[in-house]
């Protein structure tokens, strides 16, 4: 029968296929026993090792897709993976219990999550998720050879909620689309979808209930619609959908080399976040104004021992050559005990990680460290037009000592007789609430400004974004939020200093006209969203949008912020 389920669309596009339904991840696995101990702990310890490689396969994949983002995940499963807690739990149960390896796995889970559940921190709280998601993988590698567990091309998932890690290898087997029953649209797993352009819709309450395996489904990423079971009009609207996904894609490419210029004329910088070859190569490739972001913290979570200059000298310098010309912006260390890290950097008892010792934090405690990552990035000014970005800035003291190291670089590497800049801007990441504030008692300091808004919204609204219950309440259209933005901009502009957006905010089309309204006149984005806002540019007046500026920060909650963008920018974001 007919079933039509409204939900919010996270990533855009038109699926048909057959549904897949995924419970949540509880392991309903009764008490079980073994004669064979020795087996079945070989059996558990083979399934530790397929996922092993799993994860070693699926971060390799992981070059141009937010490597960043998901590499996170992905290294903190890996490490899940060689838990001393959950390893020598699983193999005492097997062998004092004579459990068999799933029930083991399930008796396991519910320890580590009384213990997580106790715990007051609700990042901390959080991270069964990450549990689940390391014993659910486990679980099904021990059972490989059940039907159940092969591909599932040609099928729409439903399940309760999808993590990043999962989303690339779901796509590599040929699911057409992903529903979830919670999730968020600014969610990791949503952002990465839509640069994989999976369609995704999120907050469908009811999939669980509603849907059963086997059912047609279409799903419209873009409007957050599941129609159970479509009737001839449902079949010729996704037909008509999907060719309009596929013209649209079209007419993008035909931007590659257009100006990213208002239909007033203004001219806006888009800048493109990598941090590997791949995305430097294809922001090449789509007329990007340069690099706006380098994430450096690849070098490290990626290798067991501490990168030395000469590495690092090595993959900036290969950066400024890729860009031929065109101006990167590196971004120094940004890690913390809130990414995994191999090599011991990072502090691992922090009891509030994401308020703790990252970014320029880190950086300043460990000077040896970071006197290195600035030479490297000074040796490759040689090669073309480097800039360097201090990331969690928090205060004008951190930027005065940032400032004062980075001279002293510079001038020992000149009396060492290497090739440098004349100059080499320096600039801070906006992202932390204090930093916002007191900028105009620092700016003066700075070459250039770009604001963070993953992390701005995040601390400045208190709301984890990865926290699922709180999904709503995560926005950028949130008066406070704009209204700092607006400062920030407004003095920036007013300073001579650029200024750019550099997170997800950015690679939103829907979001352009009101970045424009605010002043913004750079841009910084994954290169997989960067025709989608050019062309969201090139449909901009900003002379109008910033006439109705007064309007726009007259606004007292989220809706009203949404009228205007309907009134004055076109549709609402869903």
């Amino acid at each position: 029968m007919r079933l039509v389920l409204t939900a919010h669309g996270a990533s855009r596009g038109s699926a048909l296929g057959r549904a897949r339904v995924r419970l949540p991840h509880v392991l309903e696995v009764s008490e079980a026993h073994v004669e064979d101990v020795d087996a079945e702990l070989a059996r558990l310890h083979e399934a530790i090792r397929v996922v092993r490689g799993e994860m070693h396969i699926l971060r390799e994949r992981l070059h141009g897709a937010l490597a960043s983002e998901v590499g996170e995940f992905i290294d903190l499963h890996a490490l899940l993976l060689d838990d001393p807690e959950l390893l020598h739990g699983l193999d005492t149960l097997i062998r004092n219990g004579r459990y068999t390896a799933d029930y083991a796995l399930r008796l396991q889970r519910d320890r580590l999550a009384d213990v997580f559940a106790g715990m007051d921190d609700a990042y901390l709280r959080s991270r069964i998720d990450d549990i689940d998601q390391v014993i659910g993988r486990i679980h099904a590698a021990l059972h490989r050879r059940d039907a159940d567990t092969q591909g599932v091309a040609g099928e729409i998932l439903v399940t309760d909620n999808i993590a990043p890690t999962e989303l690339l290898q779901l796509q590599s087997q040929g699911v057409l689309a992903v529903i979830t029953a919670g999730g968020s649209m600014l969610s990791h797993s949503a952002i990465l979808a839509r640069s994989l352009h999976l369609p995704l819709v999120v907050s469908a309450q009811q999939a669980l209930q509603k849907i059963n395996d086997g059912d047609v489904l279409v799903v419209d990423g873009g409007n957050g619609l599941v129609i159970r079971e479509p009737d001839a009009n449902d079949l010729r609207a996704h037909r008509a959908r999907t060719r309009d996904y596929a013209r649209e894609r079209k007419q993008l490419n035909r931007l590659r080399r257009e100006p990213s210029r208002t239909v007033d004329g203004v001219d806006i910088k888009l800048w493109a976040n990598a941090e590997s070859r791949e995305d430097v190569a294809e922001a090449h490739a789509l007329g990007a104004a340069g690099v706006g972001l380098y994430r450096t913290e690849f070098l490290f979570l990626n290798s067991a021992r501490l990168p030395d200059e000469d590495a690092q000298f090595r993959a900036y310098r290969d950066l400024v050559l890729g860009m031929t010309g065109r101006t990167v912006t590196i971004r120094t260390l940004d890690v913390g005990a809130d990414k995994a890290d191999r090599t011991g950097l990072a502090l691992t008892d922090e009891p509030n990680p994401a308020l703790g010792v990252r970014g320029v934090r880190l950086s300043l405690l460990r000077d040896d460290l970071f006197e290195t990552q600035l030479r490297a990035m000074v040796r490759a000014s040689g090669y073309g037009p480097v800039r360097v970005l201090v990331p969690m800035v928090c205060c004008r003291e951190e930027m005065v000592a940032v400032r004062a190291l980075l001279k002293r670089v510079i001038e020992d590497l000149k009396h060492e007789g290497q090739a440098v800049a004349e100059t080499i801007p320096l600039g801070a990441m906006i992202e932390v609430p204090s930093a916002a504030i007191a900028l105009p008692g620092f700016i003066g300091m700075l070459d250039f400004i770009s604001i963070g808004t993953n992390d701005l919204v995040q601390y400045l609204l208190a709301v984890d974004r990865n926290n699922e219950l709180l999904g709503e309440l995560y926005t950028p259209l949130h008066p406070a939020v704009l209204r700092l933005l607006h400062d920030v901009i407004k003095l920036a502009n007013k300073r001579g200093k650029p200024v750019s957006v550099c997170g997800e905010m950015a690679a939103e089309p829907l979001f352009a006209p009101l970045l424009l309204a605010l002043g913004l006149e750079e841009l910084s984005l994954h290169p997989a969203r960067l025709l989608e806002v050019r062309r969201a540019i090139r449909d901009c007046d900003a002379g109008a949008l910033r006439e109705n500026l007064p309007a726009l920060l007259r606004a007292h909650d989220r809706i009203g912020i949404e009228k205007w963008m309907q009134a004055f920018a076109g549709p609402s974001p869903v």
